[in-house]
């Protein structure tokens, strides 16, 4: 037995026209949903994370904050029971400028506090290893990166001079002078 569909207009009398076949119900294969596929790294943040491990390890030095901003500390706490604690915070390498101050930083735990005097000159040779340690991973040296550690030697030399600082280590002379902006117009 067919059963036929009734609408409004046949009981009505009006259009004697059959009902529309109902189309066809075709079955789409809906694939299952993936989960989210992370990225894949790039060679330079390869090269970035290697260096950060490395780093970090060889030098017995913990990071006890990420900093979001291009700037960094580092100190060492030493215990009664002769341990001593190695300590810095600073940017997650992920470029060229945050790479730099984070070996910065590494580098004067690698240098080793009060080694050189005065202070300006340790933050000089912490520098330097920095940029040594950057070309050693083969990462990018920008311009940027060179003007910061201008900036900042001069920065350094000046604090020392006006709290005494008589003579300037040969090493430092050529940062005494402020860095000529080379990107204004």
């Amino acid at each position: 037995m067919r059963m036929t569909q009734l609408n409004l207009w046949s009981l009505l009398g009006g259009n004697r026209r059959p009902a529309p076949a109902a189309p066809a119900r075709v079955k789409v294969e809906v694939p299952a949903p993936s989960l989210p596929v992370a990225p894949r790294a790039t060679p330079m943040q390869q090269r970035y994370e290697l260096m950060t491990k490395d780093l970090l390890k060889i030098h017995g030095v913990r990071v006890r904050k990420w900093r979001s901003s291009m700037s960094g500390v580092a100190w060492q706490v030493s215990y009664r029971d002769g341990t001593m604690s190695r300590l810095i915070e600073s940017p997650r390498p992920r470029g060229p400028m945050s790479a730099a101050v984070f070996c910065h930083e590494i580098g004067h735990h690698a240098i080793g506090f009060h080694t050189y005097r005065p202070r300006c000159l340790e933050e000089y040779h912490a520098w330097a290893w920095s940029l040594r340690t950057m070309a050693q991973y083969e990462l990018n040296i920008t311009q940027s990166v060179r003007d910061r550690m201008h900036d900042s030697l001069h920065y350094a030399i000046a604090k020392a001079k006006r709290r005494g600082l008589q003579a300037v280590p040969d090493e430092l002379i050529p940062y005494l002078q402020p860095r000529i902006n080379r990107r204004s117009p």
